[in-house]
């Protein structure tokens, strides 16, 4: 009896200092691998300084100078007869599903954030929007991903096709979201201040300030979370964690007949989205169309690094991370499905048509028709964790 209790002491007590082990563990990782996080770090700097400022801080500016506006409220009184029966949510969500589509990750989350500070939308309405108005960006898709990994701009289109028509679905799947209960607490916050402030001649310098020093402050959130997630990985890599992994995972790939090669790209993916893309569209296939259809998914999800950006934009409200969590693992999917659809029916878009300039790795070839066992597979495993949550709910 007493060594069940002292063994269930020591569990609990490693469940409280699971962060500060971790942290260690992470500190010890940044000493004696010093040379190769320093390089990290330069690149994550370069990506910042190079990509995510020019492309994102404009957008965060004047998305915030547009708030202050009638643009938000006009859009949503057009749009309202559009954004409640499909998505169940105000039309003002109308205006966070664009933008969110326009500026990329994490735009949407900013905006959705703003609506719940200044109560334009219930708890409810935010988190079903949050599941489909924070999405990748055309810039990003087109240009990063579409000509400069794939060199071809028909991938980029194809990719950004059907990364709408996902966060679409997704919005409609999650429509039904906790659609009986209501909430509508007004949010303590000091930005309340600005939120009916309209912009004039007369207040132009106050709000101006406010959008910079605000659209500043998360810019250099997100290069925080690029810098740190890029010494994550480089400690992964460096401790051999991936290369574990993948030989865990490499008999499921086996049996779903994919390329063991695409472990690593995947896993690094799951973490960091930009440095899993390069990595997923480098690796050697016969079809270009299976790298395609799996960068489709990593699109979709994010990765972990974009989910705590998110998760940190929106601590300041009562908004759950839980349905955002869920609905961009199914955007990855859905995504991913509408790519291989297209791909396998669309002829313009079936780029397995054209030679591909690389080395062939001709141990490891698959159909990409064998794509469908992998999606009945996987809807399988999320339809089994759906049932389990239903029956849990049912014995409370």
């Amino acid at each position: 009896m007493k060594e069940k209790s002292s063994f269930k002491f020591i569990i609990i007590s490693f469940k409280k200092n699971l962060i500060s082990i971790i942290l260690i563990i992470f500190i010890i990782g940044l000493i004696f691998f010093s040379n190769t996080n320093i390089l990290a770090v330069k690149k994550a700097l370069n990506l910042w300084v190079n990509s995510v400022i020019p492309s994102l801080l404009p957008f965060f500016i004047a998305i915030e100078l547009l708030s202050h506006t009638n643009i938000p409220n006009v859009l949503g009184n057009i749009l309202n007869n559009v954004m409640r029966p499909l998505f169940n949510v105000p039309g003002i969500g109308a205006f966070a599903l664009i933008m969110g589509i326009i500026s990329g990750y994490p735009t949407g989350a900013k905006l959705i954030t703003n609506f719940r500070e200044n109560n334009l939308c219930t708890k409810e309405e935010c988190e079903r929007l949050l599941t489909f108005t924070n999405n990748s960006g055309p810039l990003f898709i087109l240009g990063t991903v579409g000509i400069n990994l794939f060199g071809d701009t028909r991938t980029g289109v194809l990719l950004l096709s059907t990364h709408i028509l996902a966060c679409i679905t997704v919005g409609i799947l999650f429509s039904a979201w906790k659609s009986k209960s209501k909430s509508n607490t007004v949010l303590n916050n000091k930005s309340k201040i600005h939120a009916n402030q309209n912009i004039s001649f007369s207040n132009l310098g106050e709000i101006l300030s406010f959008s910079i020093s605000k659209s500043i402050n998360t810019i250099v959130m997100i290069g925080g979370f690029i810098i740190f997630f890029s010494v994550i990985i480089s400690i992964l890599n460096n401790t051999h964690i991936f290369n574990i992994l993948e030989i865990i995972i490499t008999p499921f790939f086996k049996l779903i007949n994919i390329n063991s090669d695409f472990i690593s790209p995947l896993l690094t993916g799951s973490i960091e989205l930009t440095n899993g893309i390069k990595q997923v569209a480098l690796v050697s296939e016969k079809q270009i169309s299976i790298n395609i259809i799996l960068c489709a998914f990593l699109l979709g999800f994010g990765g972990i690094s974009i989910l705590l950006q998110v998760y940190s934009i929106i601590s300041k409200t009562d908004i759950s991370i839980k349905p955002y969590i869920i609905g961009k693992f199914l955007h990855g999917l859905i995504a991913s499905f509408y790519t291989y659809i297209i791909i396998k029916y669309v002829k313009f878009f079936n780029l397995d048509l054209k030679p591909v300039v690389a080395e062939i790795n001709k141990m490891h070839i698959i159909n990409i028709s064998e794509f469908s066992n992998i999606y009945l597979i996987f809807f399988i495993i999320f339809g089994f964790f759906i049932l389990l949550e239903k029956i849990k709910k049912s014995t409370i």
